[in-house]
């Protein structure tokens, strides 16, 4: 269990984890990059990317050996993609529903299982199977009082909302109780102009304001 704990840790250390859709492998990479370099170094790398498993495995083998830096999959919905990712380095798994399957596989490779869901059901199904992060999908329709209802008979449960989490709000949903938040176009949209600058900025201006949260938290 030790793997999942440290990964775990590292993703709520970063905080803030990025989506990245690429328009293609070099588009995603440069992408994940700029995010890195602004100090967002939690990066979910979605299987809607072209070659996801090639720019996840050159990310891995860049920044290995950096303990900040951890890097995932995104938009996995069945096992043989989870695999795929895992094998090319993958350190958690993200899907924007909940499949047994691929969670059993991830636990057996001790990889975190972080699935969307959107009911009371579903959680307790990706609990039951062994998910250790729940994705609130899409947050925009959720919203942000959905953490507080899901910590009513799910107190223990980690939650990343994901969709609908900018700059502007990303505070309220942190009170709200989130254990880490989902960012996409709010943080990596210029990349798809390639615009790599600003994608930077704009994790500067993420990693700060989560940096300035949790130290105010921490002194309250």
């Amino acid at each position: 269990m030790l793997l999942k704990y440290e990964s775990i840790k590292r993703i709520q250390k970063a905080g803030v984890v990025a989506v990245v859709r690429g328009n293609n492998e070099e588009n995603s990479y440069q992408t994940a990059k700029a995010c890195i370099k602004g100090h967002v170094t939690a990066i979910e790398l979605a299987f809607t990317s072209p070659s996801a498993d090639i720019t996840i495995k050159r990310l891995t083998e860049e920044y290995g050996s950096d303990k900040d830096v951890i890097i995932g999959a995104g938009t996995v919905l069945d096992p043989a993609t989870a695999r795929l990712a895992i094998i090319a380095g993958a350190k958690f798994v993200v899907s924007p529903s909940f499949n047994k399957d691929t969670a059993k596989l991830c636990n057996l490779y001790q990889i975190p299982y972080i699935p969307g869901c959107f009911t009371s059901t579903e959680i307790q199904d990706a609990l039951t199977y062994g998910a250790d992060v729940i994705k609130v999908f899409p947050g925009s329709v959720a919203g942000k009082t959905m953490i507080n209802e899901i910590h009513g008979p799910f107190p223990n449960v980690n939650v990343m909302p994901t969709g609908g989490v900018s700059l502007e709000n990303m505070n309220e949903w942190f009170e709200k109780g989130a254990f880490v938040i989902g960012v996409g176009g709010s943080l990596v949209g210029p990349g798809k102009k390639n615009d790599y600058e600003a994608v930077t900025e704009n994790a500067r201006k993420f990693n700060e304001k989560y940096i300035n949260f949790r130290t105010n938290r921490s002194k309250s």
